[in-house]
């Protein structure tokens, strides 16, 4: 007999226990939210949470892009969408290019050829809400994965 896994801890309830820096992460969040399209922007969301391996937040978006009517088939390919490019608009191609770009910033920055691609299917003012969602994203998946956010078993 199997015994069932045990859930990682939640180590702090940080929204709990500080609501202010909650609101603010809101407020940042959603800075420009209305003018990106949401299934670009859970597309998003969901690569720099597999980058970061947050599993709360992806539980939590592909739940979102799903009731919105994204295709099981892209939720799961988003992780490895680069080998299946034919599955994303070149836009959305430009947006997950510069989310790797953005999640996995190293000494170099973002290479000219992936912002080259952003500039070329975005403009100036939807290149910032495109780096805000990457940003926030990133800093929701950098607070759950060190807090171990609880991802709540599905029935």
């Amino acid at each position: 007999m199997s015994e069932q896994p045990q859930a990682i801890r939640t180590r702090l309830a940080w929204a709990r226990v500080d609501p202010e820096a909650r609101q603010a992460m809101l407020r940042l969040d959603q800075v420009g939210a209305d003018q990106i399209d949401p299934t670009l922007r859970g597309l998003i969301w969901m690569r720099a949470s597999h980058l970061n391996g947050c599993a709360f937040c992806l539980d939590l978006h592909s739940a979102d892009a799903a009731e919105r009517g994204e295709t099981l088939q892209r939720l799961v390919v988003v992780g490895a969408w680069n080998e299946a490019p034919h599955l994303f608009t070149e836009r959305e191609q430009a947006a997950l290019a510069l989310t790797d770009a953005v999640t996995r910033l190293g000494p170099q920055g973002v290479p000219d050829a992936v912002w080259a691609a952003a500039t070329e299917q975005f403009d100036e003012k939807e290149l910032v809400r495109v780096l805000m969602a990457i940003v926030t994203i990133n800093g929701w998946n950098r607070l759950a994965v060190a807090t171990h956010a609880h991802v709540r078993p599905r029935r």
